[in-house]
């Protein structure tokens, strides 16, 4: 293999993670979900969703739901643009068939492979650590294993620095994490380690397991201190757009997280639905939340504050 490997990313973190290790011109192909950073707006695009855009996040489910009792995927790679690409390592994962592609998705285009073929390194992570293993298996995989090692030692210390801080607190707030607004499911895999890292108490999910679906009546009955949505893949506008879901339901208002203004709303898609470097930022959107149940901040990057209708409070800048 090349000092330099080329590299396709079909996964939003692992591309994160490949520029973290400043691997940038390296990058020959990319998912059509890869768009951070900027920088990588020129990379080919290697894949598409049969997912039409504007669909609710019950008909995203339903929807989905069909395609996999068809034995389909819910992506299509382009075979002949990933030959002429030739890279010797793809990234991709084997976590979850809805939220990227998977080897499964690259048999085709792999069995039709003429010459050398790729490396194919597929992440799977369930926990932080999982997380922190793949940025070394990734800089292992393009050379680059001593860099990953200091960007590793640089986010332990950013988080340690918010272990310290929420040492300090008195309360630790309990927090309901929400990956799905409808059907309702709670975040797991790293998540609950982040609010514990945050200062706060997770509530539903377990750390290093995935995220299981939640009951209404489950949320109701928890009182959790502090509601947390941060859907899979969505931005805050389209999460705010689905806040219909939870309002009509009558429970909804009596939540003392309601009634107290300590909803709040999170960019899934940039932060905290990605493994990769952005989930130091993820705690640290969720320290200040922590530090908001306490004070009147409305909001900062990546989150804000909803009020009883489910408005956000906060003015998120253009991205």
């Amino acid at each position: 293999m090349a000092e330099t490997p080329r590299v396709v990313s079909l996964l939003p973190s692992a591309t994160e993670i490949l520029v973290a290790l400043g691997l940038r011109e390296r990058l020959v192909g990319r998912s059509h979900e890869c768009d951070f950073p900027a920088s990588i707006a020129s990379v080919p695009v290697c894949t598409s969703t049969k997912l039409t855009k504007g669909l609710s996040s019950l008909e995203i489910e339903t929807r989905v739901q069909e395609i996999v009792r068809q034995g389909l995927s819910v992506y299509e790679v382009d075979s002949s643009l990933l030959r002429r690409l030739d890279p010797e390592v793809i990234l991709t994962q084997s976590q979850c068939a809805v939220c990227a592609v998977t080897p499964h998705d690259l048999d085709e285009a792999l069995a039709a492979w003429v010459g050398r073929e790729p490396l194919m390194l597929s992440l799977a992570p369930d926990s932080l650590g999982d997380v922190w293993g793949d940025f070394r298996r990734v800089g292992a995989a393009v050379d680059r294993a001593a860099a990953a090692e200091t960007v590793l030692e640089r986010f332990q210390d950013r988080l340690d620095r918010l272990r310290r801080l929420s040492a300090k607190s008195v309360h630790r707030p309990s927090i309901a994490a929400i990956e799905w607004i409808d059907p309702l499911m709670a975040a797991g895999n790293w998540v609950p380690e982040l609010i514990e890292i945050a200062g706060g108490q997770p509530l539903f999910a377990t750390p290093g397991q995935h995220s299981p679906w939640l009951e209404r009546d489950a949320l109701f009955e928890a009182e959790p201190d502090i509601i947390v949505l941060m859907p899979c893949g969505y931005k805050i506008e389209q999460s705010l757009a689905e806040m219909h879901a939870l309002i009509a339901q009558p429970r909804w208002h009596g939540l003392k997280a309601v009634q107290s203004g300590r909803v709040f709303v999170a960019d899934g898609h940039h932060y905290f639905n990605r493994p990769g470097p952005r989930l130091v930022e993820s705690a640290e959107i969720l320290a200040d939340i922590v530090q908001a149940y306490a004070s009147d901040n409305n909001g900062g990057a990546g989150w804000s504050r909803l009020d009883i209708k489910g408005r956000a409070l906060f003015q998120q800048a253009a991205s």
